[in-house]
């Protein structure tokens, strides 16, 4: 896809975002939505997998670590023709499948489920390690939050994938700067991350998370390094797309009201008419 194609797509998503969250009066917005050009570039251009066939053995695998920005992954599963965006006013609904966090035993797509924060990492490195053991040429995508690392288990693994140079592992941390408690590098700073990851044997990328250009050269660079695996770090803005709440860390873990609701949607209209004059 193109730049412009991707840019299209990831303001779907980000309507499919608010739409879901708003219906289930419940949610995790912002981060659902600085993350969406990941999501977009990972599932529309980077991953080898197939919607039809969701559990297909030699797929990539991706492991969404801060299982909280679940509305992202199912506004960008959905839009991939994992199932119906219909569905996705559903979230969190009593019966539905869509659940709060990811759930890989009823979710098309869904490889790992996820939410207790840290996890994720560990189990995609395990991912990547039987890809090894087993010879596959698969390769494994972990998104972590940037408050998320503060997690003690994120370094368990990264020390770990390191160590075993699980070179088809790449790591995207969504360094939006904002936690439930405000901002990271005043409630517990991970920084500098990159050099972090370094310590631990990573090859570390430093990137705009919310620009294509940068976004598609990081995963150019991560699939040329060998002997060891990758950390993506990409600086976004928590809220994009949506005026009220970019960079505002209420809108964490909050829906919007119908109001609300309107102005996002109007916002990201606006965004969309734009694209399409380009």
């Amino acid at each position: 896809m193109t730049n412009l194609e991707l840019q299209r797509t990831a303001n779907e998503i980000r309507k499919s975002i608010v739409t879901a969250v708003h219906s289930a009066k419940a949610g995790h917005p912002g981060g659902s939505l600085s993350a969406a050009d990941i999501f977009t570039y990972l599932y529309f251009e980077e991953m080898n997998i197939d919607p039809k066939n969701p559990k297909m053995a030699d797929r990539d695998r991706f492991v969404l670590s801060k299982g909280h920005t679940a509305p992202g992954l199912y506004a960008a599963l959905a839009e991939r023709g994992f199932f119906p965006k219909e569905d996705l006013v559903t979230l969190r609904h009593t019966g539905s499948y869509l659940q709060g966090h990811p759930d890989m035993k009823h979710i098309p797509g869904v490889d790992m489920s996820s939410g207790s924060l840290g996890q994720g990492l560990s189990v995609a490195a395990g991912m990547a390690a039987a890809g090894k053991f087993d010879k596959k040429d698969y390769r494994v995508y972990a998104l972590c939050g940037d408050g998320e690392i503060q997690e003690g288990q994120i370094w368990e693994a990264a020390m770990w994938a390191g160590f075993r140079k699980l070179d088809n592992l790449v790591v995207i941390v969504d360094n939006n700067n904002l936690q439930i408690d405000g901002s990271v590098d005043e409630v517990c700073s991970p920084y500098p991350i990159d050099k972090k990851f370094e310590a631990f044997n990573f090859h570390t990328i430093n990137i705009d998370g919310n620009d294509f250009d940068q976004i598609r050269a990081a995963f150019k660079e991560a699939r040329e390094t060998k002997g060891m695996p990758t950390a993506i770090i990409a600086k976004t803005l928590k809220g994009k797309g949506v005026s009220f709440m970019e960079n505002a860390v209420d809108w964490h873990g909050k829906a919007p009201n119908d109001e609300q609701y309107a102005i996002a949607m109007e916002d990201l209209e606006k965004v969309g008419a734009a694209l399409c004059q380009k």
